[in-house]
């Protein structure tokens, strides 16, 4: 979607979302299934406890205990551990030992004046209505209090993940917990760890040590820090789903064990992305050993079902230019087509069935991306689409169960919009019958970790993965982007309680980048413009792995909640034809280019800066004139709306890897005084 369309589509739905009573929208997110509003609060006070009943364990205790430290930070209260139940939270039976895909997750929850109650099938049920729970506390005339109602919920996918990339930049401990915490908040419930790449391998071994010796570049987990990450998932109803990806993308383990490489085996880890030429080599019978006990050791890591195999990107040029693969391929009947003219694609369906035994051989499903799926690969796998719907809703079709990821890349920089308004039923998929639409089990958000470090990666993900929850868990015709946007800021904000810093990590960025001066105008310019978007921002590069990515665009939000703002502000003003809340906006985006200026001479941190601060500046200008056009009623010529919409287009043109955030509602100035 254009941004001039997303500027539209939030303009036209903001004015009616304002004109609704807002005790008519609850703010959290995901959405429930069914709640029924009732008069009245249940006050917050020092009085407040909980009580566990009926089934209980000591991962609802720890539930618990969590619920009344986080309601402690949020009021600001010392609650009180005796005396009569405000909150009862009851449990009719155990969970799965070992969570399963599709255990039960649907819970009731009835608060009224008096008090509040709990109630779900099994502890995962109870554990995402205390995130409602947490999520509905708001101050009000008698201090904090949680509104009456009802709720009944349920998810509508079982599987709702997110993918996380620790290969390409490594995530230490306590940003996997953090983000694990935040998962937990907006009920995702698949952590996948996507573990190993051309850039590192990042689990320790003890079968085969060399993969974090020689492959990991010091920066991998131990397996005694794996199962802390397995059992602090667990503990917030969550799955972790390992990926070793085989066959491409695999240097680090090539350059630990080459003699399992089609030669030349690389010497080193890979520094740089992109699809590269590293690969196994599946006519090896040491490949099939070496997989056999590499996952049986990593099975034994990880208690899930699945295990994620990648499969993705194998460009297949030295398959292509081996003569022993070429004599393998010819001995076994692969056999070139049109549509694989190598039997590249042929081989590598080979390696999967071969592959797909042993994991099953160790109590673990294959998953992989869209390319393992192949014939003669079993029914019982799942598909991970990275290629888009029409992609799932084929294997759907052929019997196989999928997972959709296409659309929800959050490295990407989109509009949370963007993703929102992508869903796994839609498109080709609503041409599938209701039995193989069942078979669209969910999806998963994707957060690859080329340009981000631990310093970004919190802005990255969050508050943009909870619109992707919403879309796993929350009934089908929730759609409404601007009532999306206003939860989403509000929920933003209560993430902070768990020590996200997707809100705070640019303030000590800023700082760095401004050096002894005033790091005003800095924050100002980073609140008008973003990121460019999907794979742009490889043009301002090159960037490696050992890239700091300390620039400006990186202590830059994905999306500028500022330029929706003004956005609103514009529908706003066009009816009620008072300018000076957007006219103050952009007053200071017009402004603040003079104060940038200093700041970017002699800073190599800063360079490109100044010209986007320009451009942003004049843009602003832009808009303050069409403005006066508009309160004047002094209708502009065609001439000047034509010279106008090109130099919008000339000053959003990308510099430093950002552009202005806010071209889109000056278009819509420029028009709106011309016509």
């Amino acid at each position: 979607m254009s941004r001039f369309r997303s500027v539209l589509l939030f303009c036209i739905c903001w004015a009616r979302l304002h004109s609704e009573p807002a005790s008519q929208s609850l703010s959290i997110m995901p959405l429930p299934a069914h709640v029924t509003l009732a008069p009245g609060r249940l006050p917050l006070n020092s009085g407040f406890t909980v009580r566990l009943t009926g089934y209980t364990e000591p991962r609802l205790a720890r539930a618990a205990a969590r619920m009344i430290s986080r309601l402690e930070k949020q009021t600001g209260h010392s609650f009180a551990s005796t005396g009569p139940a405000t909150l009862t939270i009851s449990c009719e039976r155990t969970g799965a030992p070992i969570q399963s895909l599709g255990e039960e997750e649907s819970y009731h929850l009835e608060i009224t004046p008096s008090g509040a109650r709990l109630t779900a099938p099994q502890p995962l049920g109870a554990l995402r209505g205390i995130e409602t729970i947490l999520q509905l506390v708001r101050p009000g005339p008698e201090g904090f209090a949680l509104p009456a109602l009802t709720i009944d919920d349920q998810p509508r996918f079982p599987w709702r993940g997110l993918s996380y990339d620790v290969s390409r930049h490594f995530m230490p401990l306590d940003q996997i917990k953090r983000t694990l915490d935040g998962m937990a908040a907006v009920k995702l419930n698949v952590f996948h760890l996507h573990l190993s790449d051309n850039q590192g391998f990042r689990i320790e071994s003890k079968i085969y040590p060399n993969l974090q010796k020689l492959g990991s570049g010091g920066l991998y987990y131990t397996q005694a820090q794996i199962r802390d990450i397995v059992a602090y998932a667990r503990d917030r109803g969550i799955r972790v789903v390992p990926e070793i990806d085989l066959p491409g993308h695999a240097t680090a383990i090539l350059v630990a064990y080459p003699e399992l490489a089609v030669s030349p085996a690389p010497v080193e880890i890979d520094h740089v992305y992109g699809v590269l030429d590293p690969v196994l080599d599946p006519t090896k019978p040491g490949v099939y050993l070496f997989l056999d006990r590499l996952i049986g050791e990593m099975a034994s890591l990880f208690p899930d079902a699945y295990f994620h195999i990648g499969g993705d990107e194998v460009n297949g040029r030295l398959w292509r230019e081996s003569a022993e693969i070429a004599a393998f391929k010819q001995a076994h009947h692969l056999l070139p087509t049109p549509q694989d003219p190598d039997a590249n694609d042929a081989l590598q369906a080979m390696f999967n069935r071969r592959l797909e035994p042993i994991l099953a051989k160790h109590g673990k499903q294959m998953e992989g991306w869209d390319e393992i799926l192949a014939p003669g690969v079993p029914k019982n796998i799942v598909i991970q689409s990275w290629r888009g719907q029409k992609s799932l809703a084929d294997a759907a079709r052929l019997g196989y169960r999928g997972i959709l990821s296409s659309g929800y890349y959050l490295d990407l920089a989109l509009p949370a919009s963007e993703h929102y308004l992508i869903d796994p039923l839609d498109g080709e998929a609503n041409t599938l019958t209701p039995e193989e639409q069942k078979r669209i089990l969910g999806g998963e958000a994707a957060m690859w970790s080329e340009w981000v470090t631990p310093e970004t990666m919190d802005s990255r993900l969050w508050p943009r993965a909870a619109v992707v929850a919403e879309r796993f868990w929350s009934p089908r015709a929730v759609r409404d982007v601007p009532d999306m946007y206003r939860r989403m800021y509000i929920l933003s904000r209560q993430l902070e309680w768990l020590g996200l810093t997707h809100q705070s990590w640019n303030n000590p960025m800023l700082q760095r980048l401004a050096g002894p001066n005033d790091v005003e105008p800095l924050r100002i310019l980073g609140e008008a413009v973003e990121p460019v978007k999907h794979y742009d921002r490889d043009r301002f590069g090159p960037y490696t792995t050992e890239s700091p990515f300390n620039e400006f665009v990186d202590a830059v939000s994905p999306e500028s909640e500022d330029s929706l703002r003004l956005s609103a502000g514009v529908t706003e003003a066009l009816q009620t034809h008072n300018w000076d809340l957007v006219r103050a906006q952009l007053t200071l985006w017009r402004e603040n280019g003079v104060r940038v200026a200093p700041l970017c001479k002699d800073n190599a941190l800063l360079s490109g800066v100044d010209l986007l601060s320009r451009n942003t500046s004049e843009l602003a200008a832009v808009g303050l004139d069409s403005i006066q056009a508009i309160e004047t009623e002094n209708k502009r010529n065609p001439e000047w709306k034509l010279s106008n919409l090109a130099r919008i287009k000339s000053l959003e043109e990308p510099s430093a890897a950002l552009m202005p955030a806010f071209s889109g509602v000056i278009t819509v100035l420029v028009n709106a005084a011309a016509n």
